[in-house]
């Protein structure tokens, strides 16, 4: 289990509005109206209109036979691009030790983490820049920005309407569709535009299927994508399946990133190593 945390590059990788009318004739009460795709790249636009909300995430990831699940909690600003997620990674392999949360605060460009070990003082935040990460930090923090896996959708190149069924108690319209990286990146904020256009590149298909589930107003209350990512092996990609569930909204988010004395600057270390 350690080589599968450690390839998986969580952690330790680091070496991580003119709409509105549009939206309200195509998410309506009852029936779905309007185009699906239409409606779905649509979706990141909603959330902007919404300010905030509290947000759960989880990273699976099968190779070689096991099965990784990390798990994330916190809150978002989409106004701001900002977001604040308490990471918690699986146990080790014998299951005997507890490993910290990891703190993870979100930003244009950029990905810090306290609590990330490895040398690193415990009062230290790890910096890094999300615009040279392989997968554009989709996959490499354990976490999917909430607002990135949204724009991930405005890439969406077919969709069909499944149904209405409820997400925690709310009423919702489910989706499923394939979102091309390359379009979402060309059609993203610029927080995220960089972010993307490097995941279209690293992972082994720029083809993301998924599963959205929209409320009434437009708002994704869940999303799951299906990432297939290289981590180094083209020749034995990596399933890797995001699922972001998003609820109260308009909750207060309060968001303050490290001055720059809080951020670590010496050699991080591999997880496991001896140094």
């Amino acid at each position: 289990m350690r080589g599968v945390v450690a390839g998986f590059g969580v952690v330790c990788c680091l070496g991580l509005g003119a709409v509105g009318c549009a939206r309200s004739d195509a998410v309506t009460r009852g029936a779905p109206a309007g185009d699906p795709v239409r409606v779905l790249r649509q979706a990141a636009d909603a959330l902007v209109d919404a300010g905030s909300s509290q947000a759960r995430t989880s990273l699976e990831m099968a190779t070689g036979g096991t099965r990784v699940t990390i798990r994330g909690e916190g809150v978002y600003d989409y106004r701001k691009r900002l977001g604040r997620l308490k990471v918690l990674l699986p146990q080790d392999p014998a299951g005997g030790t507890v490993r910290r949360p990891i703190t993870e605060l979100l930003a244009p460009g950029a990905l810090f983490m306290k609590n990330r070990g490895a040398g690193v003082p415990a009062d230290k935040w790890v910096r890094v820049d999300t615009g040279t990460l392989s997968d554009g930090n989709l996959v490499t923090g354990g976490a999917t920005d909430p607002f990135a896996a949204a724009e991930v959708l405005r890439g969406t190149r077919s969709a069909t309407f499944v149904g209405r069924t409820e997400v925690a108690g709310t009423k919702v319209r489910h989706y499923r569709g394939t979102a091309d990286l390359r379009q979402a990146s060309r059609d993203a904020s610029d927080a995220n535009r960089e972010a993307l256009g490097a995941a279209a590149k690293g992972f082994a298909t720029a083809r993301v299927p998924f599963d959205a589930y929209l409320d009434d107003e437009g708002r994704i209350r869940k999303l799951r994508h299906r990432f297939s990512f290289v981590n180094g092996r083209q020749d034995r990609p990596v399933a890797v399946a995001s699922t972001t569930l998003l609820y109260d909204f308009g909750v207060p988010a309060d968001v303050r990133l490290p001055e720059g004395e809080d951020i670590y600057a010496g050699r991080i270390a591999e997880e496991g190593s001896r140094e």
